[in-house]
This record gives C-alpha cells, structure tokens and sequence, in this order.
C-alpha cells in the first residue's frame, strides 16, 4: 500500500478559527478525516504531521522519506522563506505536490513568492480543503503510473 506524507505547515493548526472566507471553516481535525476519507478511497494511507516549526517539519521528513511514496505539503508561510524545508523536500527525493486553502495568487503581491514552487511536481491552491483532496488523488495517481 501507498502511503504519503501530509505536512501541514505553522498556523494551519488554527484552521476553524482563521478568517472561513480564506482558509474555510473546518478544524484541521476536519480536513485531515476528509483527506483521510479520500485516502481510504483510494486504498492508500495518508500519514499527517502539523507543526509551527521549520526545524520540526524538517525532521519529519527526514524521519518518513524511506517510508513513503510522496508528499503533500502545506508551507504555510514558510512557502515565501522556508529555505530548510525546501532543501529537506529536495532531499526526500520524492514528488512533492504544495497545496495551499487559499488562492495566494489572489492576495498581497508578496504570497504570490514560493521557495517550495519550483521543486514541486505541481500546486493546488484555492479550493479548501479539497486542494489537499485533489492533490492526493492526482499524486497517488501519479506515483502508481510511474511504478509501472
């Protein structure tokens, strides 16, 4: 079975209480049932690990990168500066998909820079919850194309 790693960045914790137009009103207990809902659907397992530290989501990666097929990351505001998760994410050398609840695209001229961009196999962004839902269905179909 397929596992991923679903790396949830600083401030995502306060999902529930982060302006809903935004980031949504679910908890990040919520999106992680739904993403865990999805990941059952496609008998694949989906490993989740929230942190407001750099260093923390670094180890983590460290930790899991021989133990699964892939990453979704969520940098939260660490997607502008977070220098060390990029250089971990490289290190992984697995497909990397960043997805963000909000359209960055669509806010301040200085969301719209990601560190994490250019070594990712691709973004999802502006649809919720459902951006990591969409990220894990087309990784998780993407990681088995290519084990073929």
């Amino acid at each position: 079975m397929a596992s991923f790693l679903i790396l949830h960045g600083p401030n995502i914790n306060m999902l529930g209480r982060r302006d809903a137009a935004i980031y949504g009103s679910k908890t990040l207990d919520e999106v992680n049932k739904e993403i865990g809902q999805v990941a059952k659907d496609l008998g694949v397992e989906a490993i989740f690990y929230q942190s407001n530290l750099e260093g923390d989501l670094v180890t983590c990666i460290q930790e899991h990168s021989d133990k699964v097929q892939g990453i979704i990351v969520n940098p939260g505001p660490l997607t502008h500066y977070g220098l060390s998760l990029k250089d971990a994410l490289i290190d992984s050398r697995l497909p990397v998909v960043e997805v963000h609840l909000g359209n960055p695209w669509a806010r301040e001229p200085w969301r719209r820079v990601s560190v994490i961009s250019d070594i990712a196999r691709g973004q999802v962004a502006g649809f919720g919850w459902r951006s990591y839902t969409s990220a894990l269905q087309i990784l998780a179909a993407v990681v088995e194309e290519e084990s073929r």
